[in-house]
């Protein structure tokens, strides 16, 4: 008898591009983010993507103080693989970006594989009022916002990961960003197996119909040929949907609130372990058996959580 494909759950927890006045169930605290992650974990996660905001006001930040509490707590915890960002925000320097990685020698962290116009300004329509007014100013300068990650900002952090055993999830959002990675990847730079985040439906980034998703997936195998692992990130409404046509092709999944406020139409999500629970329904019913941490790491051919330097 053939035994179930295992597909590995991210969690992706807080993010950077959702607001505190857009969800009172978005975690702020350092103490917030880590026990969100913590459920998603229980919940079935075996990835839990981290970025840090600041407790006052709930801005995102890059500050190693704001993510060791965070990472602490996890370590101690959960066995969840910990996946740090090195996205921030698209408002924030390179250098700035890089602090939480380069510190904390994670297992996993994120990469984004080219410069794009990222355009949240749409969000703006849908709040007449905001707790902070760093809020609106974010959205707002998002108009004429470019998301920096030129060839050399690459290079270095792919430098920064190969140099303490750090393996990366790429974040791929368009077909542009696959050829960049089939570049980094030929150069010996970008070391398989990658890890491929497939990221529709982001104002300045491939669209979210399944056309889309199709495409992505046939120019993935073209480029990078058999050396990846596939996942697929919908943002908003298309969270659910995506995934669950992205694991009937192959793919692993991601969820979470940094990609979708929502559990259903007009629906907040109560927590990310809330969506979670939904995307390891469906793929339970479509007999896929999700995989844990550990299966992830042998997946993704981790360095293991005792060689972090956390």
């Amino acid at each position: 008898m053939a035994s179930k494909r295992k597909v590995i759950i991210t969690s992706a927890v807080t993010g950077a591009i959702h607001t505190p006045t857009m969800s009172p169930h978005l975690p702020v605290t350092s103490e917030e983010i880590a026990d969100a992650a913590i459920g998603a974990a229980e919940a079935g996660a075996a990835i839990v993507h981290m970025h840090a905001r600041d407790p006052k006001d709930g801005r995102p930040s890059q500050d190693p103080e704001h993510f060791e509490p965070i990472l602490d707590k996890l370590k101690a915890n959960t066995d969840a693989v910990i996946n740090i960002t090195t996205g921030g925000s698209p408002h924030m320097s390179v250098e700035e970006r890089m602090l939480p990685v380069a510190t904390f020698k994670p297992e996993l962290a994120s990469l984004n594989m080219g410069s794009m116009n990222f355009g949240l300004y749409p969000m703006l329509d849908r709040y007449p009022e905001f707790q902070h007014e760093w809020e609106r100013e974010g959205l707002e300068k998002s108009r004429d916002l470019v998301f920096k990650n030129t060839f050399a900002d690459i290079e270095t952090i792919l430098d920064i990961g190969n140099g303490n055993g750090t393996r990366f999830e790429f974040e791929c959002y368009d077909i542009s960003h696959l050829n960049n990675l089939a570049h980094f990847h030929g150069r010996g730079l970008a070391r398989g197996p990658l890890f491929v985040q497939s990221v529709f439906g982001l104002l300045g980034g491939i669209g979210a119909h399944p056309e889309d998703l199709m495409h992505m997936r046939r120019t993935a195998d073209r480029v990078l040929g058999e050396d990846y692992q596939w996942s697929i990130l919908g943002a908003g409404k298309n969270q659910m949907p995506l995934a669950t046509i992205g694991a009937a092709m192959g793919s692993h999944v991601r969820v979470g609130l940094e990609d979708s406020l929502w559990i259903g139409p007009g629906q907040l999500a109560g927590s990310n372990a809330e969506q979670v629970t939904r995307i390891r329904t469906i793929l339970e019913a479509l007999n896929f058996e999700v995989a844990s941490p550990d299966e992830a790491r042998e997946m993704l051919n981790l360095k293991g959580r005792e060689n972090v330097g956390f």
